[in-house]
């Protein structure tokens, strides 16, 4: 055993010649203080970083049956269903996937939101996840049309041609992303190179700068407090504790438990009900004949909502796009000196609510057919929803925040 330990040391010293293996685990795992005081909302970074690899996997190998063509694209899915050896399992795993990929994302947010993950000095911190958000929507945009299911078609058609709104350069824009006049052939080729390849080569890259921002400038806590502030006479923070093995167990644990939610999901309800495959999308696309209701996935219909609120098109492009841009803003236009929730005013705590119920509504408005009520509710929660970017510096500067201690507490 000890012939054998030797000779592994002797190979992990010759690759440390060559390339910084041990340097890169103590610097991101075995060396890399966190704080003590995580809490269950710091799950869903990892579990994002977990999901994208499940993407990838069966990505990889879903490519290998499909054909982007319009005449073989619909034909070639269901025969991943039913003749390819666990096809449909590695299909409802990626076709999950996509929704637990946004799902996990969105929580991941709304804990930045809570402990002011994105205030100073992570800022561009925050910056890299958002462009990781605006790639992720690009990717399940493009990979929406891949199925060439009817829901699939329409929804496609629809979003691009709302760049044709776009002054000047609309029209342009608009062809060169189909590559036709309408979704055809052209289209889902140039939609399957994107989904494919482009935008995940982006992906991967922001995911990466992601991480090395956060591990330059340390994970934020649920108290708010930068435990680099208080260290020991050896450099390591007092409320720090190593990322492996505590963190990294502690992330196994959390992975464990998606697992299982994530396979009963799968097996037992892949479509659920409409909301993760459209029923309309097990139907092949049909040019000549429109549904009667169009909707996008499930994870757009907040904006989609919004866009519907504006009676004009380039108005309604021009509040969708701002809807997700102000979370760009969100570092500066945040004013109060403290991070976490746990010691902000009510001021904040209830904008936070309100902004998070309006968030949920127009979700639930964008997957319903537009009625008057409906469209009156939907313009008032969009004023809610934007309500809470425009009077953010007003209502974080003047909040009674409470005092936050030196040191982080444990739960």
């Amino acid at each position: 055993m000890s012939k054998v330990m030797k000779a592994l040391n002797r190979l992990l010293e010759w690759v440390d010649a060559r390339f910084p293996l041990t340097k890169l685990w103590n610097e991101h795992l075995a060396k890399y203080y966190a704080p003590k005081n995580f809490n269950f909302w710091y799950f869903f970074g990892s579990l994002a970083l977990f999901v994208l690899v499940i993407q990838i996997i069966t990505g990889i190998w879903l490519t290998m049956d499909y054909k982007p063509s319009a005449e073989h694209a619909f034909a070639t899915v269901e025969y991943i269903m039913r003749d390819v050896e666990w096809g449909w399992w590695m299909r409802y795993v990626h076709s999950t996937g996509s929704s637990a990929f946004f799902i996990v994302v969105y929580l991941h947010m709304f804990r930045a939101l809570l402990y002011g993950s994105y205030k100073q000095p992570r800022e561009l911190l925050w910056l890299t996840g958002m462009f990781i958000y605006l790639a992720l929507m690009a990717e399940a945009f493009f990979g929406y049309l891949l199925p060439w299911g009817q829901m699939s078609y329409w929804a496609a058609q629809v979003i691009t041609s709302l760049f044709g709104a776009i002054p000047a350069v609309g029209d342009d824009l608009e062809l060169w992303i189909r590559g036709d006049f309408v979704v055809s052939d052209v289209t889902l080729n140039r939609y399957f190179s994107f989904h494919v390849i482009a935008v995940p080569l982006v992906l991967l890259g922001l995911v990466f700068v992601h991480i090395i921002a956060l591990h330059e400038v340390g994970s934020n806590n649920p108290d708010g407090i930068e435990i680099k502030k208080n260290k020991d006479a050896n450099g390591i923070p007092l409320d720090g504790i190593p990322f492996h093995p505590y963190y990294t167990v502690k992330d196994i644990y959390g992975i464990t438990i998606f697992l299982i939610l994530f396979s009963i999901v799968v097996f037992y309800y892949p479509d659920m009900n409409g909301f993760f495959l459209e029923h309309a999308n097990f139907v092949p696309a049909d040019p000549l004949n429109t549904p009667e209701h169009i909707v996008p996935a499930w994870y757009f219909t907040p904006y989609y909502a919004i866009l519907r609120a504006i009676p004009d098109k380039l108005g309604g492009l021009i509040a969708m796009g701002f809807a997700v841009m102000f979370f760009f803003f969100l570092p500066w236009l945040d004013r109060s000196p403290v991070k976490s929730i746990r010691y902000r005013g009510w001021n904040y705590r209830i904008a936070l609510i309100v902004f998070v119920i309006s968030f949920l509504v127009l979700g639930y408005l964008g997957m319903q057919v537009t009625t008057p009520v409906k469209t009156i509710l939907a313009r008032v929660f969009t004023i809610i929803y934007f309500m809470f970017f425009l009077l953010m510096p007003l209502y974080t500067s003047t909040d009674n925040d409470k005092p936050v201690p030196d040191r982080v507490r444990y739960p």
